[in-house]
């Protein structure tokens, strides 16, 4: 690092402790890998140099036949052991460390505002027909999902998704905001769940192990099951005693014979059902550590909330890290059978389709927990990545989530995903006394971040997070976004269509009687002024009828007399330039009233045209 960028970092952590913080941790963690490394290495050269050692004394014990030589090479082959096993233990702690200090390494993308396209997009979550994950950017590059998302395991990562796009009840989400006030400031408990398993590969993904437990469980008589344990046991210990000399073989051959012969009958028999199993079974190599060592790691938390309590208590029962590490063991055994070494006995011990039996047999005892366990920790995580978040945004505040009629009352409100340092604050009043904003203006305004910032923050608070704002008071919305919608070739769908249809769901929703926050970017733009200006107040009228509110912006001034309309509770506010000679210098302040500026010569002087 250059001196002149060092002095920049410096500048910067100086500025902002939680960015101090973090580097701090990383220089750590670094430091410690390094240790590790090293550490690693000198056990290697520890290791060859004790099995160096050994042949040598083998060597001079065989050339002058002395015992003694030949004892005395096990001295350095116990220092080969040794050796192993501090190789492996530091090479554990340095993997740990690399996961925490990835971690760390994202968590500094995120402050320093360079965190788009590093992190998961969470585009495989992604609902069709959503009511506004394209128009709000919840899923996507550079999304309020990769944000948010610091989970270890893909369960994880599908319930932080589920947590952005389906609206809970008030109760869920004011448990919600509860628990993450608890886990804000966990910043080693995130380090530890950003350490658990071995690899990454090993993300515990949900759909999965979802598909595997629905998958039919194999019935059988239970007589096949006792006489394949016999049989093997059988053929276990005629061969160990044959191998030990106890018996000779002509003697153990009558009796192996027909014990083989009836279990490769049964296994022929059982093998279409079986083999496909099997092929499940080793496609969920590594599924379950994350989720084993996740639900120990609960157990052994003590916590305040309600809704964490229960969470940990869901984890601990029925012993679920025991079970769960009896049931990757068997995992592990199906993945090790088809070693070179192993293969051979497996078959003379009928190995596969008894271990998919006890894999089935563990299935039908443990169906209803297992989903628990794993319920359970995808939640935890989701927690855990908003409170993440809110640690990461100690300037950003809860919400008072309110019952009763719907309201978004907030001061000082900003669209979180964008950084501190040049968003623009405005106040919005949405509830009894103004049902809905009308804000005219011209483009690059600000108005659709406007709308989106009050959709984004909405998101966050039924997430039970903070929301970017000074103070507010909002209801758990069920939102209703028309911003980002456009024409469809693969569908036959044009723009306006879509539109339509869309608003239609939104009264749809808003009908339903549960808070509704409608945020629609120039309504009905693809008609004539005419049409469009009836449509839009019926569709408005029937969405205050209904209790919803929210925010329209359009560029059509003949709109803008709606919000005036008696018994429709509108209010018109505007965004445009407050230099005369500059309409584009946008300050991006909402103001009262309707916009009045024109700026088309601006616009055609931005083309290059100078009339």
């Amino acid at each position: 690092m250059s001196n002149s960028s060092a002095g920049k970092l410096a500048d910067m952590t100086a500025a902002d402790p939680l960015l101090a913080e973090y580097h701090a941790k990383l220089k750590t963690l670094q430091t410690s890998i390094a240790k590790s490394q090293s550490r690693q290495v000198s056990a290697l050269i520890a290791g060859v140099i004790g099995v160096l050692l050994s042949v040598g004394l083998l060597y001079l014990a065989v050339g002058q036949q002395k015992a003694v030589s030949a004892a005395l090479a096990g001295i350095p082959l116990m220092g080969v052991v040794l050796a192993l096993r501090v190789f492996v233990r530091h090479r554990a702690e340095s993997l740990d460390q690399a996961h925490q200090s990835t971690f760390y390494e994202r968590g500094i993308d995120r402050l320093q505002g360079s965190w788009r396209g590093k992190g998961n997009t969470g585009v495989d979550f992604a609902r069709e027909n959503h009511l506004y994950q394209s128009d709000l950017a919840v899923l996507g590059e550079g999304s309020l999902f990769e944000l948010l998302c610091t989970t270890r395991s893909q369960v994880g990562a599908d319930r932080l998704a589920a947590f952005l796009l389906d609206p809970p009840t008030l109760e869920e989400a004011r448990v919600r905001q509860d628990a993450v006030k608890e886990l804000r400031g966990a910043v080693d408990l995130r380090e530890e769940i950003a350490s658990l398993g071995k690899y990454q590969f090993q993300e515990c993904d949900g759909l999965v192990l979802r598909q595997w437990f629905g998958a039919p469980i194999l019935i059988l008589p239970g007589t096949i099951p006792i006489f394949l344990l016999i049989s093997s046991f059988v053929c276990l210990m005629s061969s160990v005693l044959a191998f030990a000399g106890i018996v000779t073989l002509s003697q153990v051959v009558p009796v192996l014979i027909p014990f083989l012969i009836a279990q490769t009958v049964a296994c022929i028999a059982l093998s279409r059902h079986v083999r496909p199993r099997l092929k499940k079974l080793r496609a969920l190599r590594g599924e379950f550590v994350v989720l084993r060592q996740g639900t120990a790691l609960m157990r052994r938390l003590d916590f305040r909330s309600a809704k964490l309590r229960t969470l940990a208590k869901l984890a601990g029962n029925k012993n679920a890290a025991a079970q769960l590490q009896k049931l990757e063991r068997l995992v592990y055994a199906v993945e090790r059978r088809e070693d070179a070494l192993l293969y051979l006995p497996s078959l003379l011990l009928a190995a596969a389709t008894q271990l998919v039996l006890t894999v089935d047999r563990w299935r039908t005892k443990h169906q209803k927990d297992f989903m628990e366990w794993l319920d359970a920790w995808a939640e935890f995580e989701a927690l855990n990545a908003v409170a993440c978040y809110a640690y990461e945004n100690p300037d950003d505040i809860f919400p008072d989530l309110v019952d009763g009629a719907a309201r978004f009352e907030a001061q000082g409100l900003s669209h979180p995903l964008i950084p501190h340092s040049v968003s623009i604050r405005n106040d919005v009043s949405l509830g009894q006394a103004a049902a809905f904003n009308m804000v005219s203006g011209s483009n690059m305004a600000g108005k659709s971040t406007f709308l989106r910032a009050l959709g984004t923050n909405a998101i966050l608070a039924s997430a039970g997070g903070p929301i970017r704002a000074v103070n507010a008071r909002i209801s758990v919305f069920n939102i209703c976004a028309s911003i980002s919608i456009a024409d469809s070739l693969f569908e036959g769908k044009s723009k306006f269509l879509a539109e339509v249809e869309r608003l239609r769901e939104t009264i749809h929703c808003a009908s339903a009687g549960k808070p509704v926050l409608f945020l629609i970017d120039e309504i009905l733009s693809g008609t004539n002024s005419g049409d469009r200006r009836m449509v839009a107040r019926s569709v408005i009228e029937a969405l205050v009828a209904a209790g919803a509110v929210g925010a329209l912006s359009t560029h059509d001034l003949a709109l803008t007399d709606i919000a005036d309309t008696a018994g429709l509770r509108g209010v018109n506010v505007h965004m445009e330039s407050e230099n005369p000679e500059d309409p584009l210098d946008f300050d991006y302040l909402v103001k009262p009233g309707v916009s009045l500026q024109a700026n088309a010569l601006a616009i055609v002087r931005m083309m290059g045209i100078h009339p």
